[in-house]
């Protein structure tokens, strides 16, 4: 019977391997990135792409896209961008004397929000009851977007000429951040010789299968001991004397959804610390607010979550279902 569930399982895994090796064609040399990018999409959660320009994180929110089978839209954000370019808006039709409304962008399974901190905070916000609950309220009425809703969102550093910080309460609405970083010197002669997205990325699984998937990946079980574990690491990001603000009660959410992901991906029907500690850093740099004590340091979130990764005891003798 244990061996008919782990074909099972394997046979609802494989649509997601399929996608990591699409997008692969398009971004060489990211393979973490691109894994930890489909376990966030398995997961339900939201992603943000955080590098300089010209790495590629474009190129990967398109391939992900181009590889799942979903309504997509794509919006290049600039200041002139309004928060009803969305959400959506109504507009007074002449012939029914009633107003009727427009979706905005955001009516979709996947948005593409390119370069999010290009536009006002006033658009940026108009994001966070969408990102959040999945629905969007215009004129007093509450309309759902289509399931799944996923938004992959790139964004150049702060200090860039043009851009707006994200706020808090909207960085805390990304299930991951994620930074590709520059390539190696063996991926750099790959790309200069063109073997990055030569070829087309094509569509390889269904919006059903995906949601087939994210089903399965929230199967992933838990042992009491992991519970215990990510409590104890948010705890204790909330108490370091280098942090101001630590990880929510969402952030430690969004740790335990992303572990399980993981989980389901390494073909594993339960979660290991390994799991949990390899998402820990993706889930929690972009929610740390550290405080001056860590700016005179010169410490970084990373670095911090790092000491807390290693100064907190890991569970021993995880097993699966019992």
């Amino acid at each position: 019977m244990e061996k008919a569930e782990e074909m099972q399982a394997y046979r609802h895994q494989m649509p997601a391997y399929e996608v990591i090796n699409e997008v692969k064609k398009a971004v060489i040399g990211k393979d973490d990135c691109i894994v930890k990018a489909v376990a966030a999409i398995l997961a339900g959660g939201h992603i943000l792409l955080n590098d300089i320009p010209g790495v590629g994180k474009t190129t990967l929110a398109m391939a992900l896209s181009k590889s799942m089978s979903l309504q997509q839209n794509r919006v290049q954000f600039t200041p002139d961008v309004l928060p009803s370019d969305l959400t959506g808006f109504s507009i007074y039709q002449r012939e029914s004397g009633a107003f009727v409304y427009q979706p905005g962008s955001v009516m979709c399974n996947l948005l593409l929000a390119d370069e999010i901190n290009r536009t006002s905070p006033k658009t940026q916000s108009a994001l966070l009851e969408v990102m959040e609950e999945r629905k969007v309220t215009v004129d007093g009425v509450s309309r759902n977007v289509p399931s799944p809703f996923i938004v992959i969102a790139t964004q150049n550093p702060v200090g860039s000429a043009g851009t707006w910080m994200l706020p808090e309460a909207q960085l805390d609405r990304f299930m991951v951040c994620l930074q590709l970083g520059y390539p190696s010197m063996e991926d750099e002669i790959d790309i200069l010789k063109g073997k990055q997205g030569k070829e087309e990325t094509e569509t390889v699984i269904t919006r059903e299968e995906l949601l087939e998937m994210q089903q399965w990946a929230d199967q992933t079980f838990v042992q009491e001991e992991i519970y215990q574990y990510i409590g104890i690491l948010v705890n204790a990001t909330r108490n370091h004397p280098m942090v101001e603000l630590g990880i929510s009660p969402r952030g430690s959410l969004n740790i335990l959804q992303m572990a399980k992901a993981l989980a389901f991906l390494r073909q594993k029907d339960y979660v290991v610390p390994e799991d949990v500690k390899d998402v820990f850093l993706s889930v929690c740099s972009h929610r740390m607010v550290l405080n001056a004590k860590a700016r005179v340091a010169r410490m970084d979130a990373e670095q911090v979550l790092k000491e807390i990764l290693r100064t907190v005891p890991i569970p021993k003798a995880i097993k699966g279902r019992k």
